[in-house]
């Protein structure tokens, strides 16, 4: 299994300070594992949060990274990418997913981390939305939240109280995720990651309130019914 050396190398007080959810750098570390990123190229991280995706790749790979997200203002991501001395590489924007304000063609890949599942989790959003922002052949990278099989129609008595409506929506298995991608992308994969246990553990370790509340859930669950999905591929 990946021991994701790269995110061992950051401060770990920062790294729990600014995780929204599952830790995110070790999301990307694994997703990044077989990349085709080069020093120079233009990045859209979509959905960055607090912006720990984005410095990794700037600190890692030396990318012009746009960092994009709807709840975080890019003023406070900004002085959290001026304390790591990579705002020279970082742009952040305070933008809406579904409203992206750049021209087409504009970015060579997307990164996207734990939070596709909030805005494209429909037939349109990347043929529509993204897919015009990104150059032919543009590496895609996108990791979120899924189930290791439909749960919808016949939830688990013992987790019907931690999976409200509004998340279980958003969350499917790689059966419902597949065509959402596989006839917009060359060299299409998706599968399980295997830092799921890694990444909650990480967050669950954390005082955010959030945090606190997700214990019960990823205890019960027990890995049984959750996991993380990745989707990489070139765009068409």
């Amino acid at each position: 299994m990946n021991s994701y050396i790269r995110t061992k190398k950051y401060d770990v007080d920062f790294l729990k300070q600014n995780m929204m959810g599952p830790n995110s750098m070790i999301v990307l570390e694994e997703l990044t594992r077989d990349n085709p990123l080069k020093q120079g190229m233009r990045i859209l991280d979509l959905g960055c949060g607090k912006g720990l995706t984005s410095i990794f790749l700037a600190k890692e790979y030396n990318l012009q990274v746009f960092a994009v997200d709807l709840w975080v203002p890019a003023t406070e991501n900004l002085n959290r990418f001026k304390q790591m001395n990579v705002n020279n590489l970082i742009i952040p924007l305070h933008a809406d997913a579904l409203n992206l304000p750049f021209a087409e063609g504009y970015f060579d890949a997307v990164i996207s981390v734990d939070s596709y599942h909030y805005f494209g989790n429909n037939d349109s959003y990347f043929d529509k939305k993204l897919r015009p922002l990104l150059k032919k052949d543009a590496w895609v990278a996108i990791a979120f939240p899924g189930m290791q099989y439909e749960v919808h129609d016949s939830i688990p008595e013992e987790m019907k109280s931690f999976w409200d409506e509004e998340s279980l929506s958003k969350w499917h298995s790689i059966e419902w995720w597949k065509p959402k991608f596989e006839n917009s992308l060359c060299k299409f994969t998706i599968k399980e990651m295997e830092c799921f246990d890694k990444a909650w553990n990480d967050w669950l370790s954390t005082n955010n309130p959030y945090a606190v509340e997700d214990r019960g859930m990823i205890n019960t669950d027990n890995g049984r019914y959750m996991n993380f999905i990745s989707v990489t591929g070139n765009a068409i």
